[in-house]
C-alpha cells in the first residue's frame, strides 16, 4: 500500500514536472510572440521591462496631399536627453551653448527626469540642421538631435483621411501573420482603413537602452537607435487633396457657421477629389460619441430640386419637351394653386426658377412611358451607383478607393404607379437619396459633355524615397451616359439658374470665375419650437466653374437648417472666390 503511493506520488511529480517544462517551452520557444488566445508578445513585454525607450517615429505610412505636404504629421529637429545623464559627466555647455540655452536650465530639465526627454518637453525647441550636426559631432552618449514625427493637432479632411487606432482583434484578425506587431495603430475609417495594408508600420524607429529595476544604465551608457533596415518603407499614400483649397474650404464652412453638413470638390478632367469637409469636426477625444466620424460627403441625403437636372436630362433625350412647350407654374405639383406663382413658363425659364409642376409633370408622362426612366438618367449622369474608382490591385480584386453611399431613387417598385409618389420623387424628396459626392460628379459628368469618370481620392502609393509604388490612372466610369447635345443642354440651363432673369442663383453672379449649377431645398422633418411646428430643410447648390472652360465641380449643402438661415450662397461664392485667390 506504502509502494503504490510512493508510486503514485512520484508519478504525479513527474507528470507535473512534465507539464511545467511544456509551459515553459510554449512560454519561451514555441510561443514567444504569440502567447495565449490574446496573443500577447512576451519578447515585446520582457524588452518593454528591461529598456527604456523613446519613439521617434512609429513606423506608419505617411498621408499627403497632391503636392507631396503631410495631412497627418509634420516633423521637428528636436534635442534628446536620457535620464542617466544627470549622474554622469558630460559636456552640459557645449551642447547649452549650441542651442543658446543657459545651462542651469538644462540641467534642471535633467533633474527630475526619469525616462528620455524631448528638451522643451510640450513646446520643444526646433533645431537648424547645423546646431543637429554641431550636437551630434560632438558624441555625446545619451544625448542625441533628432528629425522627430509629431502628429497635427489640427488636421484637414479628418473624416476623408479617417482615424487610427489600436484594436488588437481587428489587427490579429486582419493581418493574422504580423501577430507580434498587435500594439501597433491600424486604420479604423476613410483613407486610413483603405490603405491600411500599405499604411501600417512594418517597425518604429526609436532610441533604447537597458535598465536595471530601479532604472539605473544596466549595461553602462551605450544607447541604441534601432530603425528599419528597408529605405523603400514606410509607404507614402499620394492622396488627390489639395492642402491649400481644403484649408479654405474648411476655413470658409467654420465662418459660415455650418454645424451639419459640409462642402466637396471634384477635378473635372481627372474626377480627383480636391478637397472634402464634412460638418461637424471629429470629436478628438470621443471620435464616436456622435456624428463627427460620419462623412456626410459620402451619406445618402434628400438632394431636393438639384435632383430636377435628372428629370430635365431624361426629358430633353427622350423628347418629351422642347423651349415651346409652356407649363403652368402658378400651380404646385398637385394643380392647387403655388406659394411661388411663376407664371406659363417653358422648361428653360422653369429650371432656372426651380418651377416644381414643370418636372412633376414631366416625370409622371415619362414614367407612363417607362416606368425605369428616372432610374436609368441618375445612372447615366453618375448620381447613383458606385462611383469609386476599382480595378485589381495585388491580391485585392476590386479595390475600391472609399465606401460610399450609392444612392436610391424609388423605395419599391409599387411607388412608380403612383402619380403623386412620382411628383415627389421628380423634385428630389419623397425617397430620393444621393451623396454629396455624386451631387459633384453629376455636375463634372455634365461640365465634360456626358462622359463619365470613376472618382479618384488617391494618386499613388510611394516609397519612402519618393518613388512610385503604383499609380492610379483616371478610369472612365462604365454604364450608358448622356448624349454631347443633352449635356450642351444642361449646361445652358445650369448656366441661368445664376445668370438669368429668372434664375434662383443671382447672388453667385458676382463670382471671380463664372459659376453654374443648380439650387436644392429638401424637406428633412419638423420640430416643435415655442409651440409652433417649423421645417427642417437641406440647402444645396452644386455647379462647376470657369463655365466657358470648365475646371471643377463643387457641392455645398448645409443639413437640418430652418428656413431663413442657413443659406448656402455666400459659401458656395466664398469658396470659388477663394480658388480664383489660391490659383490667381
Amino acid at each position: 500500500m506504502r509502494r503504490k503511493r510512493i508510486i503514485f506520488l512520484l508519478g504525479s511529480i513527474l507528470v507535473l514536472f512534465f507539464l511545467l517544462t511544456g509551459r515553459l517551452m510554449q512560454i519561451q520557444l514555441f510561443q514567444t510572440e504569440s502567447f495565449s488566445s490574446h496573443n500577447i508578445n512576451l519578447i515585446e513585454n520582457s524588452v518593454e521591462q528591461r529598456t527604456q525607450q523613446l519613439v521617434i517615429d512609429e513606423g506608419r505610412g505617411v498621408i499627403v496631399d497632391r503636392n507631396g505636404e503631410e495631412l497627418t504629421h509634420y516633423t521637428k529637429n528636436v534635442l534628446i536627453l536620457f535620464p542617466f545623464l544627470k549622474n554622469v559627466e558630460w559636456d552640459i555647455e557645449k551642447v547649452a551653448d549650441i542651442i543658446g540655452v543657459p545651462t542651469y536650465t538644462l540641467a534642471s530639465t535633467l533633474e527630475n527626469a526619469k525616462k528620455p526627454i524631448v528638451f522643451g518637453e510640450k513646446k520643444p525647441v526646433e533645431l537648424t540642421e547645423d546646431q543637429m550636426n554641431r550636437i551630434n559631432d560632438l558624441k555625446i552618449q545619451g544625448v542625441f538631435a533628432l528629425s522627430r514625427k509629431y502628429p497635427l493637432k489640427e488636421k484637414l479632411a479628418q473624416q476623408f483621411i479617417g482615424l487610427i487606432g489600436e484594436n488588437e482583434k481587428v489587427f490579429q484578425k486582419r493581418y493574422p501573420d504580423k501577430v507580434k506587431g498587435t500594439k501597433q495603430k491600424i486604420g479604423i475609417t476613410g483613407i486610413q482603413k483603405t490603405f491600411d495594408e500599405w499604411l501600417i508600420a512594418e517597425q518604429p524607429s526609436k532610441l533604447i537602452y537597458h535598465v536595471d529595476a530601479i532604472g539605473g544604465p544596466l549595461f553602462g551608457v551605450d544607447v541604441k537607435y534601432l530603425a528599419p533596415a528597408n529605405p523603400f518603407y514606410p509607404l507614402n499614400v499620394k492622396t488627390t487633396i489639395d492642402g491649400k483649397i481644403q484649408g479654405k474650404m474648411e476655413e470658409i464652412l467654420e465662418k459660415r457657421e455650418v454645424n451639419k453638413g459640409g462642402a466637396l470638390l471634384l477635378d473635372i478632367n481627372s474626377g480627383e477629389i480636391v478637397a472634402s469637409v464634412s460638418k461637424p469636426d471629429v470629436n478628438v477625444r470621443s471620435p464616436f460619441s456622435d456624428n463627427g466620424s460620419t462623412n456626410y460627403m459620402y451619406t445618402e441625403l434628400i438632394p431636393g430640386s438639384v435632383f430636377k437636372t435628372v428629370i430635365t436630362a431624361a426629358a430633353i433625350e427622350k423628347e418629351f419637351v422642347n423651349e415651346e412647350r409652356k407649363f403652368q407654374c402658378d400651380q404646385d405639383i398637385y394643380g392647387n394653386p403655388s406659394d411661388r406663382p411663376l407664371g406659363n413658363i417653358n422648361i428653360k425659364d422653369s429650371f432656372a426658377a426651380s418651377c416644381n409642376r414643370t418636372f412633376a409633370d414631366l416625370a409622371k408622362e415619362m414614367v407612363e412611358k417607362d416606368k425605369d426612366i428616372i432610374e436609368q438618367y441618375a445612372a447615366k449622369l453618375g448620381l447613383t451607383g458606385d462611383l469609386s474608382w476599382s480595378g485589381d490591385l495585388f491580391h485585392y480584386s476590386d479595390f475600391k478607393h472609399f465606401q460610399a453611399d450609392t444612392g436610391r431613387i424609388f423605395k419599391n417598385e409599387e411607388e412608380k404607379d403612383d402619380q403623386n409618389y412620382v411628383s415627389q420623387t421628380a423634385i428630389g424628396q419623397r425617397e430620393v437619396r444621393v451623396t454629396p459626392l455624386a451631387v459633384a460628379n453629376m455636375m463634372a459628368t455634365i461640365a465634360r459633355g456626358g462622359e463619365k469618370l470613376s472618382i479618384k481620392a488617391v494618386d499613388s502609393v510611394e516609397y519612402a524615397n519618393g518613388t512610385e509604388m503604383f499609380t492610379f490612372d483616371k478610369q472612365t466610369l462604365e454604364g450608358e451616359k448622356i448624349s454631347p447635345y443633352t449635356a450642351m443642354k444642361l449646361q445652358q440651363y445650369l448656366h441661368e439658374v445664376v445668370h438669368g432673369k429668372v434664375g434662383t442663383a443671382k447672388a453667385l453672379h458676382s463670382a471671380a470665375l463664372e459659376v453654374a449649377g443648380k439650387t436644392g431645398t429638401a424637406e428633412t422633418g419638423k420640430f416643435k419650437d415655442d409651440n409652433q411646428e417649423k421645417q427642417l430643410l437641406n440647402k444645396w447648390f452644386a455647379g462647376y466653374f470657369p463655365f466657358d472652360n470648365p475646371k471643377y465641380a463643387l457641392v455645398v449643402v448645409n443639413m437640418d437648417v430652418q428656413e431663413y438661415e442657413g443659406g448656402v450662397y455666400p459659401m458656395f461664392l466664398d469658396i470659388v472666390n477663394a480658388i480664383a485667390s489660391l490659383e490667381d
